[in-house]
């Protein structure tokens, strides 16, 4: 088994910074990889972000592609999600995800039926 708590969400302005933290427990050398992805509200969870726990390589959707950075600090087994810029449309609540199951396929990290383990969420808000 795999525990996680996300910490960090909050109500910040639109063109704003937060910083989410992931923290993991129990068999965390199971992780394959690690991702972040948001529901909000009447809309499917989507994929955010994932890191490759091993390697470091990491996967951003589109959206958020140039204005997030996923990272991670191994002797800690945590996984941090820096937002910068953000906008209206990034309000959601933010998830922690963990993948135990080894594939090379990349497109994969953004398959959230891959990930086994889930965090309970953490609300972002971002204010116009």
């Amino acid at each position: 088994q795999v525990q996680l708590v996300e910490s960090g969400g909050g109500l910040v302005q639109a063109g704003g910074s937060l910083r989410l933290s992931c923290a993991a427990s129990g068999r965390t050398f199971s992780i394959y990889e690690m991702g972040w992805f948001r529901q909000a509200p009447g809309k499917e969870r989507e994929f955010v972000a994932a890191i490759r726990w091993s390697s470091g390589s990491t996967y951003y959707s589109d959206s958020v592609k140039g204005r997030f950075t996923i990272s991670r600090d191994n002797a800690n087994n945590t996984v941090y999600l820096q937002m910068n810029s953000l906008k209206p449309e990034d309000t959601a609540v933010y998830y922690c995800a963990a993948d135990t199951n080894p594939s090379p396929i990349i497109k994969y990290v953004r398959v959230r039926q891959r990930y086994d383990y889930w965090g309970q969420g953490t609300q972002v808000t971002v204010s116009s």
